[in-house]
């Protein structure tokens, strides 16, 4: 599979290469990332022919798009395509003995959760000055879920806030050319129905309930956006770890620590994987892109290294015989499309 080709993100106009760089990692998720490290990553990345970014305010508090602003700053604007996140502004914290968790680094800023009209505009603002651009392509309304708001008040309030003010400021960012593009970050089942029902999203930024582990989203989610011409990125394709080391000591799946029928489940997945030549990190960066809407895979990198791991993995050739014992042994859905 070729990672500089480039797919249309939904209903944007925007195409971007179908292998990017997502930003979370050398926002010191998990692990400390040396500044140099992470611009080597950012480096070899454009070196590799990657042209879509995706980064947050969330990412380390503001330090991933520091970086990937600075990482992308002699490069063309023109030639390259960048996402963040809006729905959380940051402020600096009072404690002295402030925790960033669950950052290992990143600033000293404590997050504010607003989708008002002026949260929006708020936080689009500060992501033009950490990434040192007047403008970004691609919006995604963060963490409008319940596993950060509950699924009580909270949640319904902050989605009646994005409904009733928030939305006209993005739709103004959109209409002013400040933005090309809108979108959502979901991380859990039931969240695409919510955001149909209230706004006009151009595409989702899917970033676990799509992946060779987990296909639920075929049911009727995807089926649903894929009749509006609402299209996906696919965020954290190796399930936030297990899908790219396999099951051993420390790794991690869903943000965690992987249980035991998990692990037998990837063990099995790695097992069919090596019988036919192919590593697992291949197939499971490769899989989603044989959705014929998805547009981009964007893993986490936090070295040079993993970005040509990357490389690598996402040019190995599959067979399709490897997805079809996936479908006979169970681990992967009998509907699931597959690349070619």
């Amino acid at each position: 599979m070729d990672p500089n080709a480039t797919r249309l993100v939904g209903r944007t106009g925007v195409a971007v290469t179908q292998l990017g760089l997502g930003g979370a990692s050398y926002g010191e998720l998990f692990h400390k990332v040396p500044e140099r490290d992470a611009f080597d990553a950012i480096q070899a990345a454009w070196d590799g022919g990657i042209r879509y970014y995706d980064t947050a305010p969330w990412y380390g508090r503001g330090l991933s798009e520091l970086r990937t602003g600075a990482g992308l700053r002699d490069h063309p604007r023109s030639e390259y395509v960048l996402s963040t996140k809006i729905g959380r502004w940051l402020k600096a914290s009072q404690d002295p003995d402030y925790d960033g968790t669950p950052w290992f680094g990143g600033g000293p800023f404590e997050v504010v959760f607003d989708y008002t009209y002026d949260g929006i505009m708020r936080s689009y603002e500060q992501s033009q000055l950490r990434l040192g651009l007047a403008r970004y392509d691609l919006a995604v309304i963060h963490d409008l879920d319940h596993m950060y708001h509950g699924a009580g008040v909270k949640f319904e309030g902050f989605l009646t806030q994005l409904a009733t003010s928030g939305w006209r400021a993005i739709t103004e960012l959109r209409a002013s050319g400040l933005i090309r593009g809108i979108g959502a970050g979901v991380n859990e089942l039931g969240m695409m129905p919510r955001f149909l029902d209230i706004v006009d999203l151009d595409f989702f930024l899917v970033a676990m309930p799509y992946t060779l582990l987990r296909q639920e989203v075929l049911d009727s989610e995807f089926p649903a956006c894929v009749e509006r011409g609402i299209g996906f990125v696919i965020g954290a394709p190796y399930q936030s770890g297990i899908l790219a080391t396999g099951p051993r000591e420390g790794a991690n799946a869903d943000y965690g620590a992987p249980s035991a029928e998990l692990n037998a489940t990837v063990g099995r997945m790695q097992a069919i994987c090596e019988r036919h030549g192919v590593s697992l990190a291949a197939a499971a960066l490769q899989f989603p892109l044989g959705h014929p809407s998805v547009a981009a895979v964007i893993p986490g990198v936090r070295s040079a290294a993993h970005v040509q791991r990357n490389l690598d993995v996402f040019q190995q050739p599959i067979p399709a015989a490897l997805w079809a014992e996936l479908k006979h042994e169970g681990l992967l859905r009998a509907d699931a499309p597959v690349p070619e």
